[in-house]
């Protein structure tokens, strides 16, 4: 039960971000700015309330499933963790804030786009470990052989 509660939020995260990412950069190239106020605003509102408790079940699941593993899959995943919550606490969640109150503003100036560089840039950076995390979890569950050396 703990590894399939473990799958569930960890997918749900990973594409809650990757929802996050498309999401912008298609409205951004696409839309007027009205639509940028409207998925900044969705992103933060119901976005947030469905992507953090998702990386707290992950995160929580994975430290109760990794106490009876050992190994350098273990190990990787572990040392990733603490970058991946960082990344969302200190910059993606407050992008996000600050992005949405510029937008439903209006003020879609510098500043705008240089909070929204840096959220790209580490939702980039949380896609890419998550997505590590997720290639060794198969790894460690037998779904996904790692190459042969």
């Amino acid at each position: 039960m703990k590894k399939k509660a473990h799958s569930i939020a960890s997918f749900l995260a990973t594409m809650t971000i990757a929802t996050f990412f498309l999401s912008t950069i298609v409205v951004e190239l696409l839309g007027t700015h009205e639509a940028v106020a409207l998925v900044k605003n969705l992103i933060v509102i119901p976005g947030l309330l469905i992507l953090v408790p998702a990386i707290a079940a992950a995160g929580g699941s994975g430290q109760l499933l990794s106490k009876s593993r050992q190994g350098k899959l273990v190990d990787a995943k572990k040392k990733r963790m603490p970058f991946i919550a960082a990344n969302g606490l200190l910059i993606l969640i407050p992008s996000a804030i600050v992005l949405d109150n510029l937008a439903s503003a209006g003020t879609f100036g510098t500043t705008f786009y240089l909070v929204q560089g840096v959220e790209l840039l580490a939702g980039a950076v949380n896609l890419s470990l998550m997505g590590l995390n997720i290639r060794d979890g198969l790894r460690l569950s037998g779904r996904l052989r790692a190459p042969a050396s």
